[in-house]
Parts: structure tokens; sequence; C-alpha cells
């Protein structure tokens, strides 16, 4: 008798798992909240919160586009983060959402990069040099100082005085 209901419970569960999976699978874009490019959590929105805080920036409103880079800011760093650990939780299981998850792991480090360099961009604009520095610093570690962004970061960083070693470049360091 207790294997059967057993039996009867491993149908209901595995019956109920199935049609759940099916569920899932019915979603239509409208459902997906999170993938909407306006108010949702992803790299489109980063962008948009970017955009929102440049357009602010030119109409020289620094209160307001500090508030945008700011979200733009925490919400990279939050989808870099989640993005990380899906990847690492399905690592060896199925290779398809690892790749996604790098994928877009490259792309909202690439936006957290171009936030912190906005943002720094800002600070020196309000003459506060001081608090940039940690934003340039962060460019370089998440960019390297191969790639453009991180060039910059560190061209930043010489202008301001924290460093005085000019870089030359990748191939031109081991010289």
């Amino acid at each position: 008798m207790g294997c059967r209901a057993l039996l009867t419970t491993a149908a209901l569960v595995a019956t109920l798992g199935v049609t759940g999976a099916a569920g899932i699978a019915q979603t239509s874009s409208e459902d997906k909240v999170l993938a909407q490019k306006q108010g949702g959590f992803n790299p489109d929105a980063v962008r948009a919160a970017i955009a929102s805080g440049d357009a602010a920036a030119s109409r020289g409103d620094l209160a307001e586009a500090r508030v945008n880079y700011d979200k733009a800011r925490e919400a990279s760093t939050l989808l870099l983060g989640f993005y990380r650990n899906l990847s690492g939780s399905f690592r060896g299981l199925d290779a398809r959402i690892p790749r996604e998850m790098d994928t877009k792991g490259r792309e909202t480090q690439a936006l957290l990069a171009e936030t912190n360099l906005r943002l720094a961009a800002l600070f020196r604009r309000q003459n506060q040099q001081q608090m940039a520095v940690p934003l340039l610093v962060e460019v370089i570690k998440l960019m390297t100082p191969a790639k453009p962004q991180g060039q910059k970061a560190y061209q930043s960083l010489l202008e301001l005085g924290f460093v005085e070693t000019e870089f030359r470049g990748a191939s031109a360091a081991g010289q």
C-alpha cells in the first residue's frame, strides 16, 4: 500500500512538472516584464538610464544626471552579479545558459564601465575629483588597460594627477 501511494505521488509530481514547464514555455514577450526596454531589468534598461543621464547632463541638470547614472550603475552591478551566478550554476549542465549569461555579463560589464566613466566626468565637472578616482580605477579593473574604456580611465587619472606614468599601450608596455 505504501508503495502504491509513493508511485501515485511520483506520477502526480511528474505530471505537475511537465504541465508547469509547458506553461512557462508559452509566455509571450508582453509577459516578460523584465525584458522590456523601459522599466525592465536588463542591459537595455541600463542603456536607457545612461541616455537619461546624458540628456540631463547636456541640459546642465547635474543632480538629475547623477541620479540616472547611479540607477544605471546599481542596475548594472546587480545584473552583472546575477549573470555570473546563473552562469556558474548551470556550468556543466547546459552549455547554452552559461554562454548566454556570459554574453549578457560582458555586455553589462561594458555598460558599467561606461556608466562609471560618465559619473567620473560628472564629478570632475563638479570639481569633486577625489570622487572620480575610485570609479576610474574600477573601470580599469573591469575592462583592463588594453581596452579603450580602460585607457580612457587611466588617461583621466593621469590628467587628475593621481598617476604620473603615461601608459603607452599594451604592446609598448613590455618595452
